[in-house]
């Protein structure tokens, strides 16, 4: 099987039926506030609903509570849990659904072990949570097992094939393929998820 691929930080309809006419197999909302990609239970709503079955929804979180979590959860049907914040791993547990622990790693760093049921990688920043536009060495990616593994981190159309090379489980972009923050450019969806699907 080819490698999945996850949009992330999807603000519109119209990148959300992009992304999905693409091929892309996951798409992430991101409610945390700051981000320029966040969304207000509000519109994520709208963007639920348009998705439909037609695509896996993430729901992305950074060091929110429970009950916000789970109001999120319940409202917009989530199928995955995305923490990319500091949680913890009494945070990761008890979900109904499965959750994605994000590890920003730097070079040469091990892998914390997680009770999540899938880790994504990205690369540290001492003040972003996630969104650096840089990439994890290769040779990094290269001593891990990534069979659970989204990775992340400075993905573009012309960078992603020698990473789906590795045989991830995911590959996972937003800001490699939008034409402004939380603005997705189609052309660019396409070609990352092509470029993504026929690495071998």
């Amino acid at each position: 099987m080819s490698v999945r691929v996850k949009i992330c930080g999807i603000t519109r309809v119209e990148d959300a039926d992009a992304a999905i006419a693409a091929g892309a197999d996951m798409l992430g909302l991101n409610f945390f506030a700051p981000s320029p990609r966040y969304l207000a239970l509000d519109c994520a709503r709208v963007v639920r609903d348009a998705i439909g079955a037609r695509a896996g929804v993430i729901g992305v979180f950074v060091n929110a509570d429970r009950t916000y979590i789970e109001e999120y959860r319940r409202a917009l049907s989530l199928d995955l849990l995305q923490f990319s914040g500091d949680e913890d791993d009494a945070m990761l547990r008890g979900w109904p659904i499965p959750v994605i622990a994000t590890r920003r790693i730097a070079a040469g760093a091990q892998v914390a072990p997680s009770a999540s049921d899938f880790v994504l990688l990205d690369v540290f920043d001492t003040k972003l949570y996630g969104g650096t536009g840089r990439r994890i060495p290769l040779d990094d990616l290269r001593a891990l097992d990534l069979s659970r593994t989204f990775v992340a981190g400075g993905l573009t159309p012309d960078n992603v094939g020698e990473v789906a090379a590795l045989n991830p489980y995911a590959v996972d972009c937003a800001s490699g393929v939008e034409s402004s923050p939380g603005v997705k450019d189609h052309d660019k969806i396409r070609s990352f998820v092509i470029n993504a699907k026929r690495a071998r």
